[in-house]
């Protein structure tokens, strides 16, 4: 950590050395604009447009050292915050969306469980997030009243995210990566939805496209059409288009988004 603490005029920013999340980490900040070089053998990569250092660590150290304050931001498993205790001491940014494993579940030998149906309403700490919500979602729907569903019991499913210092030694700046690299993942998620609908249907057709927060809607020189766009889950974009046809929109495209 000697290197670190010379360079006390640039926002640190932790990330797995190596393993299952370094390769997506490189993406995401190649993707937000923070250009670096990486030599050989060295763990710390100064970027070259923001003053900012990518601290390069294992992905189970990296919770304590922003806990601890040592690092200002850093991206790791949700498993490895719990892991270092380090809850109160963190602010939890943003979701990735990212990583994976195999669906293994453990449980501790005193807390008694012995099979996977009684974890269920429990809190579950993976990287794996969508298969194993899915797992735990039709265990669910089988072992909980409807009374827990209504009231919000679920299996809570936690895995890599975005953390930030209680204390970062820039908030600006660290407010300003995590703003683009949410700008990222939008874009991974997201695509941008364009087609045009009669004056009649915009009621109907935003209930269908309602955007993150609003649909823009702009007139034709036929004022009794409408175009509209709207930003969609790339993963409903297809069901979305199909609903369209129906209520009449016309000259419908899918644009791909980009940070």
């Amino acid at each position: 950590m000697d290197l670190i603490n010379n360079l006390s005029d640039r926002l640190l920013f932790a990330v797995p050395k190596k393993g299952r999340l370094h390769e997506q980490c490189i993406a995401l900040l190649r993707g937000a604009d923070i250009n670096f070089h990486r030599h050989n053998r060295l763990d710390i990569a100064l970027v070259q447009n923001l003053p900012i250092a990518i601290v390069f660590l294992p992905a189970a150290d990296i919770a304590k050292y922003v806990g601890e304050g040592n690092v200002d931001m850093g991206i790791t498993g949700q498993d490895m915050i719990f892991e270092s205790q380090v809850n109160d001491k963190i602010d939890e940014i943003l979701e990735l969306g990212f990583g994976k494993c195999k669906l293994q579940v453990q449980a501790p030998v005193k807390g008694g469980a012995t099979k996977v149906e009684e974890l269920v309403g429990k809190r579950i700490v993976t990287s794996f997030e969508a298969l194993a919500g899915k797992y735990f979602g039709e265990l669910d729907e089988k072992y909980l009243s409807e009374k827990e569903r209504k009231a919000g019991c679920k299996t809570r499913i936690q895995y890599a995210i975005l953390i930030r210092s209680k204390n970062p030694s820039n908030p600006s700046l660290s407010s300003k990566i995590a703003a683009r690299i949410k700008g990222v993942i939008a874009a991974q998620k997201y695509v941008l939805l364009n087609y045009n609908i009669s004056r009649a249907g915009i009621k109907e057709a935003t209930k269908i496209t309602p955007g993150r927060q609003a649909p823009t809607i702009s007139p034709l020189e036929d004022g009794e059409w409408v175009e509209i766009q709207s930003m969609v889950s790339k993963d409903e974009v297809a069901e979305i288009m199909d609903k369209l046809e129906e209520i009449g929109a016309k000259d419908i495209l899918v644009f791909r988004i980009d940070n």
